[in-house]
């Protein structure tokens, strides 16, 4: 008698444990669901970007401190030539003056 108790008792539980995983893993598979893990994971890869494009710019900075440092530079400072090409103005693009026409040759 007991014995019987015993496994009816131990089947419900499996049952009853059974149920909840499957109905918490339909809950998991709905679009709706789906949609928001997508979304979630793709404002954690943004941030992860972020930090990461963050890390270089700072590495960027860094480097460039040390190599004018080492090259005796001071920032923004730069030579007489390179401040005057900065202050120059830009010429005016070249315009292609005469078009080809195909039908002119025959």
């Amino acid at each position: 008698m007991f014995r019987r108790t015993f496994w009816f008792t131990a089947g419900a539980a499996a049952g009853v444990w059974a149920t909840t995983k499957v109905q918490s893993r339909l809950r998991r598979l709905t679009p709706e669901s789906l949609a928001a893990q997508a979304a979630d994971k793709a404002v954690e890869a943004g941030h992860r970007i972020k930090e990461f494009a963050l890390d270089v710019r700072a590495g960027m900075a860094q480097r460039e401190g040390e190599l004018n440092e080492a090259l005796g530079l001071e920032a923004g400072a730069g030579t007489e030539h390179e401040r005057e090409l900065v202050a120059r103005p830009r010429p005016a693009p070249l315009t292609q003056k005469h078009t080809y026409n195909r039908n002119e040759d025959h």
